[in-house]
């Protein structure tokens, strides 16, 4: 877990919806940068809105990054640019609202129903968390440097299983 937060409580959202512009540090970056086992996170910034939803709060926002990684064929550091969108709901714990108890049932999933709401632990909502749950979420798990091709060529020489055989039976007549 990171030391770098964004709190937002649902009593603020009373007073009308809450903008927020989150730019983390060099530190921070490079320490959310570790965590996500990146090579470097030089840039990330987001602008979020948080509006009352229900008897919780409905999150949007975009976020932009340049991060780091080590190309998979290559092995050479290479940077790229990342964007993504936010847009989710949250809930107290005990909301009606929230997400139904599946005490060991079997749960259906419909994939193109949208996602149920986050349920909080108290009434804070981290919006820096939710950022970089985000932004990990967009991170390529196997990245590849631009123009980086696999090529791949087996030294096979191709041999009859007679051959073989051949071949073993020459060796244990030595």
């Amino acid at each position: 877990m990171s030391d770098w937060r964004y709190v937002v409580r649902l009593s603020d959202l009373s007073r009308g919806p809450v903008s927020a512009t989150l730019e983390p540090d060099a530190a921070t970056r490079e320490s959310i940068a570790k965590r996500l086992g990146l090579e470097s996170l030089d840039e990330l910034a987001a602008r979020m809105t948080v509006r009352a939803w229900l008897d919780g709060a409905e999150i949007t926002g975009r976020f932009q990054a340049r991060v780091g990684q080590i190309c998979g064929v290559t092995l050479e550091p290479f940077e790229s640019d990342l964007a993504g969108d936010l847009a989710l709901q949250v809930v107290p714990a005990g909301s009606p609202n929230g997400p139904a108890e599946s005490a060991g049932t079997e749960i259906e999933m419909d994939l193109d129903a949208p996602d149920p709401p986050d349920v909080l632990e108290g009434e804070e909502i981290d919006l820096a968390a939710y950022l970089v749950e985000h932004l990990a979420l967009e991170i390529d798990p196997f990245p590849r440097k631009p123009g980086a091709e696999f090529d791949y060529q087996p030294d096979v020489t191709e041999e009859s299983p007679f051959a073989v055989l051949k071949k073993l039976k020459d060796d244990d007549a030595r």
